[in-house]
């Protein structure tokens, strides 16, 4: 497939012109490449961002996907949201046109290092603590991939880079060829995007494409504490540093809830306090965990990763402290767009939760959350197109209730809220069936408890004695 770095004159398909497929088709046009762009969306939709391509000789078929534009191709680039088995893309395969992700493509113009990053769960904030951390120790980091910047980004650039941090969710891994990582990080997997694949089985599969290229020179960072990330571990090349919060272990990376060691396999062990550490919840030790265990292996200094770790404040919408208000504290963990996400949530927290959570459903059992919130949880409130089956489900375990919209679900749970409890959201689901995405979802939740602390102080007004009185409404 190399061979195709060469570009003069390939015919190439673009299959989806979200904010990646944009970047890819000018990266392609710039290296002499003829390019055509293909998306369900139609003209009228995008017909503000494709005139600047068209100028540039361009060809958009919009409105469908037809089977000839895909079968007079060199290869194809895949967005990381389209689909792998669209009948056109299954026909194109089979006539022997490769199938390439953004990733793959970007990886054939790239030398510098790179620090994959995949996982079910906690991608984003291992990505950015690692990049963080390596900053702190004096190195330059590109920091791109599925958190928000693409990798074509810095092969287009001519930015200099240490070691390029990327996060890689399993759409990007799926259509890979050549793409290796010097250091492949594996978080954890459980059930999610079952409405995608088959099984979890193929889910797994394609997370562990991450170590695919990799050979004795590189390094694989494995969760051993989850057994869908331990059983891929005898069949690694790489070395392999495991993680793990259950086990001291003789190489790799473990926690005893109160420092992390890293241990070399010449026995030397370095200790990092969590005292002073920012990031919360049990889940966030794990991203820990695997952030240092790359670090020591990139040559980071142990007093560069502790100051690194303490200043680390964690990201927008993961388990986000709001507001506290009259001792009722809301947090915001939108990101929880999966059964395991909310499940490391509500262990995060001791008792006395008010849980918002539902949406649109991704495939999962959600019924292994029983036991966690009947412990936890002392009123669930539903949102979205899983309000009912919330309610049916976990309605014999806590009391629960169902809210038309997430600003109703904020005031009833203050409503039911005594001093010391936690309002929580952590939807478990998707966000598109009320939202443009998690992010929204997020940014909602915040506005509605800052109306909320708002307009309780607008009921009080101090008089002339420095007393609060109560103003009727």
């Amino acid at each position: 497939m190399n061979s195709l770095i060469d570009l003069n004159n390939k015919n190439v398909l673009v299959v989806g012109f979200g904010k990646t497929g944009k970047v890819m088709t000018r990266f392609l046009l710039d290296r002499g490449a003829v390019v055509t762009v293909n998306d369900s969306k139609t003209n009228t939709e995008l017909s503000a961002d494709i005139a600047p391509f068209k100028k540039d000789k361009a060809t958009f078929v919009l409105g469908g996907h037809p089977s000839e534009i895909f079968l007079c191709q060199d290869f194809i680039v895949l967005s990381p949201g389209v689909p792998p088995n669209l009948s056109p893309l299954r026909q194109a395969h089979e006539r022997g046109i490769p199938l390439v992700s953004e990733i793959e493509l970007a990886s054939w113009f790239i030398r510098t290092p790179v620090i994959g990053i995949t996982g079910t769960n906690g991608k984003t904030t291992t990505t950015s603590l690692l990049s963080e951390i390596l900053r702190y120790a004096g190195f330059s980091v590109f920091t791109g991939g599925n958190i928000g910047n693409p990798l074509i980004n810095f092969a287009q650039s001519k930015i200099k880079a240490d070691f390029l941090v990327v996060e890689l969710s399993s759409f990007q891994l799926e259509a890979i060829e050549t793409f290796c990582s010097h250091i492949a990080i594996l978080l954890n997997i459980t059930e999610d995007h079952l409405d995608r694949y088959p099984g979890f089985a193929a889910y797994c599969e394609a997370k562990y494409r991450i170590f695919l290229n990799q050979t004795k020179e590189n390094f694989a960072v494995v969760n051993y504490d989850d057994g869908a990330c331990r059983a891929i571990i005898p069949s690694l090349s790489a070395r392999v540093l495991p993680f793990s919060q259950k086990k001291v272990l003789t190489e790799g990376m473990y926690s005893n809830g109160k420092f992390l060691y890293f241990r070399s396999r010449d026995d030397y062990i370095h200790a990092y306090r969590l005292a002073k550490v920012k990031l919360f919840g049990v889940h966030n030790q794990q991203n820990m965990l695997a952030a240092l265990g790359a670090s020591e292996v990139c040559g980071c200094s142990p007093e560069k990763i502790q100051e690194a770790l303490e200043n680390f404040r964690g990201l927008h919408h993961r388990i986000e402290f709001v507001q506290e208000i009259n001792g009722v504290s809301f947090y915001n963990d939108s990101k929880a767009t999966n059964i395991d996400a909310l499940l490391k949530s509500l262990q995060s927290f001791p008792k006395n939760i008010i849980l918002i959570a539902g949406g649109r459903e991704k495939g999962g059992d959600y019924s292994v959350l029983k036991e966690e919130i009947k412990k936890k949880v002392k009123f669930l409130i539903a949102i979205g197109e899983t309000q009912e089956k919330f309610c049916n489900l976990f309605g014999s375990v806590t009391t629960a209730s169902c809210a038309a919209t997430l600003e109703e679900a904020v005031q009833t749970a203050f409503q039911g809220a005594a001093p010391g409890d936690i309002v929580l959201l952590s939807p478990a689901c998707a966000s598109f069936d009320m939202f443009a995405n998690y992010e929204e979802r997020g940014q909602k939740f915040i506005d509605a408890v800052r109306r909320l602390a708002h307009n309780k102080n607008d009921h009080y007004k101090d008089d002339n004695y420095g007393y609060a009185r109560c103003i009727k409404e």
